[in-house]
């Protein structure tokens, strides 16, 4: 029973022994060191970047859509990602009508919500002397604010009566309220210059910052779409209407989406073997289509980040050679002395994993400190995970061991008497 606790003490001790010469030998040749670990830390560095990266875009995407039902549908003229239609066909579509949209309201089943909204020109608003220019213009309906999980800070969204009427109420963006007001809540009644036009201010949404995949509702503002139907008519160049649709839950989306196909190509007399005339984008489709984005861009990333660990792991394979040259006298003395094959073999080890993982954890620092100024700067949250660091800290320990394996069997299978006569 005695036998097993020493042989674990001596494992223990042999290791800590490795483990110290393996330190005395990188603080000995400090420049050949920090050359050394230079290419892990760029490949270490790169990865790991890249990762983080795809992350923090990730992550922000999702809280972006979190309020979003995913299986709500823009129905338009336009697809929101890569499409078989010729460009040229495209460009004949007609656009989607107010009339299309009432007869989808009365006829359609199995939605829950539906609005109309116009997407136009940026227009200058106006407060008194104080001016906010090129302000996002959203002509749409009331049930606009629940589809689009618009959130409202102060205030309130405009109702049905509202818009249906065309009434000249206004919801602010945070920034567009805070560039005319003191104060969002300041916003509230006070009544503002649009399309030459007065207008109320009746809420203010709430500051939502960086936006990843469209522009921030912070430059934003929304107002009644009739007024703009009664302001340029429902033929106008410069507006892009589109029908936005949630579903009821748990409804079968592919009945769902052909049912509105096929009342959308009788309402437009499509033809059996005619092409649809529209695009209905669903917004789990568009997150699909931004996962295998992400993915490549993981790939890509993990590519370009290869050379540069091959890189560092012939680097650190090389200086090993060289220290295995520089030493073959003192593992000639340590070996004359009784030292193991296996204390040689973790002696020279240790010292390859200890560079890759100071050249990791330099990396790691270094992408750290780029995430830190990033999010600073760009008002983006640049997030390095746990489970990042953890694959820097391991990819360090792989490198090391697969680069400094064939330099330490070598080492440890030295002779030990020609291994003292090759250093006199």
């Amino acid at each position: 029973m005695m036998g097993k606790p020493n042989s674990l003490l001596l494992y223990f001790r042999l290791l800590s022994e490795s483990l110290g010469f393996a330190a005395q030998a990188l603080r000995t040749n400090k420049l050949r060191t920090l050359l050394s670990l230079l290419g892990v830390t760029v490949g270490i560095f790169s990865i790991i970047a890249v990762l983080a990266a795809v992350d923090s875009l990730n992550q922000k995407i999702t809280k972006d859509l979190s309020s979003l039902d995913k299986n709500s549908i823009y129905l338009m003229r336009f697809s929101f990602g890569p499409t078989e239609v010729p460009r040229w066909k495209r460009e004949q579509f007609p656009d989607v009508s107010y009339d299309e949209y009432e007869n989808l309201r009365k006829n359609l089943k199995h939605y829950d919500k539906m609005a109309f909204c116009l997407f136009t020109k940026n227009e200058p608003v106006k407060y008194e002397n104080k001016t906010v220019s090129s302000v996002r213009v959203t002509p749409t309906t009331d049930e606009f604010e629940t589809i689009d999980g618009v959130k409202i800070g102060n205030g309130r969204f405009f109702n049905n009566a509202e818009s249906n009427s065309g009434t000249q109420v206004v919801v602010l963006g945070y920034e567009v309220a805070m560039g005319l007001f003191d104060t969002a809540e300041e916003a509230l009644g006070k009544k503002i210059r649009l399309y030459g036009q007065r207008f109320t201010v009746i809420g203010v949404i709430e500051k939502q910052g960086f936006s990843t995949f469209d522009e921030s509702r912070d430059d934003a503002l929304y107002i009644p779409m009739n007024f703009i139907r009664r302001l340029y008519g429902d033929n106008n160049e410069k507006i892009t209407p589109a029908i936005l649709i949630k579903p009821e839950k748990e409804v079968d989306m592919e009945a769902f989406k052909a049912e509105l196909i096929q009342r959308m190509r009788t309402l437009r007399g499509i033809k059996e073997g005619e092409i649809n005339t529209f695009f209905l984008n669903v917004l789990s489709g568009f997150t699909d289509f931004l996962d295998d984005i992400f993915s490549n861009l993981n790939f890509g990333g993990w590519v370009i980040s290869f050379f540069s660990l091959l890189v560092g792991g012939f680097g650190i394979a090389n200086i090993m050679f060289v220290s295995v040259k520089e030493r073959t006298h003192l593992i000639g003395i340590q070996k004359s002395l009784g030292a193991k094959n296996r204390f040689i073999l973790f002696q020279f080890l240790f010292e390859a994993v200890i560079l890759c993982l100071i050249g990791g954890m330099v990396g790691l620092l270094l992408v750290w400190l780029v995430a830190q100024i990033m999010t600073s700067v760009l008002d983006f949250e640049f997030v390095l995970s746990l489970s990042n660091c953890l694959l820097g800290t391991g990819l360090s320990v792989i490198i090391g061991l697969v680069s400094g394996i064939i330099p330490a069997i070598s080492a440890s299978r030295l002779d030990p008497v020609e291994a003292i006569r090759s250093g006199q």
